[in-house]
């Protein structure tokens, strides 16, 4: 494989792994009402990932993929505390 085609498809899947984080970009939804330490862990998630793409940015997105799993880590972790708060609701729980 020649380097340009390593390169051409270096860049491809990064391009790739960027539409995929973006349509999956953790955001704050949980009610800091109903579920104030769930909606805290939300927002660091939230915070966290943007910093990850802060430090992708700066070093040029050559991470070897850590920093993009990462980010992918981040957004299923997201989506697990809304099932979390969603579940309680369910239950009809709410903090104390």
């Amino acid at each position: 494989m020649t380097k340009r085609s390593l390169v051409s498809r270096a860049l491809l899947t990064a391009a790739l792994f960027s539409v995929v984080t973006l349509a999956q970009e953790p955001v704050q939804d949980i009610d800091p009402g109903r579920h104030p330490n769930l909606a805290e862990a939300q927002r660091l998630v939230v915070e966290a990932n943007h910093a990850i793409a802060e430090a992708q940015k700066d070093n040029r997105y050559d991470m070897r993929g850590h920093a993009e799993r990462a980010r992918q880590l981040l957004a299923q972790c997201n989506r697990e505390l809304k099932l979390a708060a969603e579940a309680a609701n369910a239950a009809g729980r709410r903090h104390p």
